[in-house]
């Protein structure tokens, strides 16, 4: 039996450390072949890894919450296979590509760490090879392996049967097993008891996650799962009603005095992101009110349409759709600064600004320009759902073009955005709310807003950031333009 010590990998965009965040195996547990065996969070997002051996798990390096640079040794894998050469390229390695992630062991804790991917077991594929289809060929992120291919590694079933995953992470002993019990479906995972019926709860690592960081008591949440499990849209339902109740009540005072918040991950990423472009890309603001009655009542006849059934509809559709059509008459808001040139893309990865309980992220929706609206409002509510969860992943918030930050959802009527960093332009939506507006000599009620927008005036001289906002205004007064 030989020892594999799996070191972090970069699991893309060139980052140096993550935090654990939680692990899904204990010592004793036999892992399978790309089996999530932990949660990490980097400066961009939680990211789950998947196992590239099997075995049984000898020893947990790295205790949950601490942050580790990349190569540090966290976990200890024993295998009945042939120690693997870690000097040997496997093919994943030599053709993975920059920023793809990639994954090392060694016998050793202080060998040093290779770029190469350790070679699997004989008649397999390394789960770190890129798949045609998938964006950047990356496994190693998301859930392992995603969707058939001729390429991927046989799946390994795994001993815990159909509900290993539920199964809550157990304290890291200081002896391991010598083999792990399979968790009972009933209780796996259970961590509290239902108030009502004295049941345990039942809810996958990702679901306690999302509950924890939403405020969300899962021993309240009704489950709708097929085996009585507790759902992502259960926990997003019990956090939209928990938000309701707590803005009916006025909080008490904490009882310390203050509170120590770490500035590490996503904050970290943002506060350096901020600071980067505040203090390199001088800004420009402008501001313009806009009648969007046309825009109210075009979004009301979409949502009324066969087309979009299912799909949400909102003026953040519009507006997305005002911002492509602006960047093709303004094409210089739809560029890069390098100090030796200016870069225009003949392309929009638009980006959304999200708010999520991890912080600000701003992941884009990919060649944004060549999508239909019912195409363009599907990716805008995978984008929302996804960052909600705490899903985004890192290649999904690389490459924007120009972005737009919705500050209207929170009653805000402007305000002046700072650039999102490799971006010269970014457009706020304010609150659309019913005020006085003069039509034909007459004060009529109207739904109105404000869109402002920043630009690194660098590259957008103060005419074409007009022209761009004008041309993104005349959209929202009247959305029948786009049809030209």
């Amino acid at each position: 039996m030989n020892e594999i010590r799996f070191p972090l990998p970069d699991v893309g965009e060139g980052l140096t450390e993550a935090e654990i965040v939680q692990w899904r195996v204990a010592p004793g547990d036999r892992i399978a072949l790309d089996q999530v065996f932990v949660e990490i969070e980097t400066a961009k997002s939680l990211v789950e890894l998947p196992s590239a051996f099997e075995g049984v798990v000898a020893e947990l390096l790295v205790e949950e919450g601490r942050t580790v640079d990349v190569g540090t040794p966290i976990l200890v894998i024993q295998t009945d296979d042939a120690a693997p050469d870690a000097s040997a390229p496997t093919p994943a390695a030599s053709s993975a590509g920059a920023g793809a992630p990639t994954a090392a062991a060694s016998v050793s804790a202080a060998a040093p760490v290779s770029a190469a991917v350790p070679a699997p077991p004989s008649g397999t594929v390394a789960s770190h090879a890129p798949v045609a289809g998938e964006a950047g060929g990356a496994v190693l992120v998301g859930h392992g392996s995603s969707g058939p291919a001729a390429t991927r590694r046989k799946r390994h079933p795994s001993p815990g049967g159909a509900h290993e995953h539920l199964a809550a992470p157990r304290p890291v002993a200081p002896e391991a097993p010598a083999a792990a019990a399979p968790a009972a479906p009933a209780a796996s995972g259970a961590t509290a008891l239902r108030p009502d019926s004295g049941m345990p709860v039942i809810a996958k690592p990702p679901i306690r996650k999302l509950a924890k960081d939403l405020g969300v008591d899962l021993s309240r949440v009704s489950p709708t799962g097929p085996i009585g499990d507790v759902t992502r849209d259960d926990v997003i339902r019990e956090a939209s009603q928990v938000t309701v109740f707590r803005n009916l009540q006025t909080p008490e005072w904490p009882t310390d005095r203050e509170d120590r918040i770490p500035v590490k991950g996503v904050r970290k990423a943002i506060a350096q992101a901020m600071v980067q472009s505040a203090y390199s890309a001088p800004h420009v603001s402008v501001f313009v009110d806009v009648d969007a009655t046309r825009t109210m009542e075009y979004v009301k006849r979409l949502k009324a349409s066969p087309d979009y059934a299912g799909v949400k509809v909102s003026p953040l559709l519009i507006m997305a759709k005002a911002m492509i059509w602006a960047v093709r008459r303004n094409p210089t808001v739809n560029a890069q600064w390098t100090d030796d040139e200016i870069i225009v893309k003949h392309y929009v990865n638009l980006g959304i600004a999200a708010a999520t309980p991890r912080g600000l992220i701003v992941p884009n929706i990919k060649e944004a320009q060549a999508m239909s609206m019912v195409e363009l409002a599907t990716a805008i509510e995978r984008l929302t759902l996804t960052a909600r969860e705490g899903r985004t992943q890192p290649a999904e918030m690389q490459g924007g073009t120009i972005t737009i930050t919705n500050i209207g959802v929170f009653g805000m009527d402007t305000g002046t955005p700072i650039l999102n960093p490799g971006e010269v332009g970014i457009v706020a939506l304010g609150t659309i709310k019913q005020k006085p507006w003069v039509v034909d000599g007459e004060v009529r009620p109207r739904f109105v807003t404000t869109v402002g927008a920043s630009f690194d005036h660098r590259v957008v001289d103060g005419d074409v950031a007009s022209r761009f906002l004008a041309d993104v205004a005349s959209i929202i007064e009247e959305p029948a333009l786009l049809l030209e």
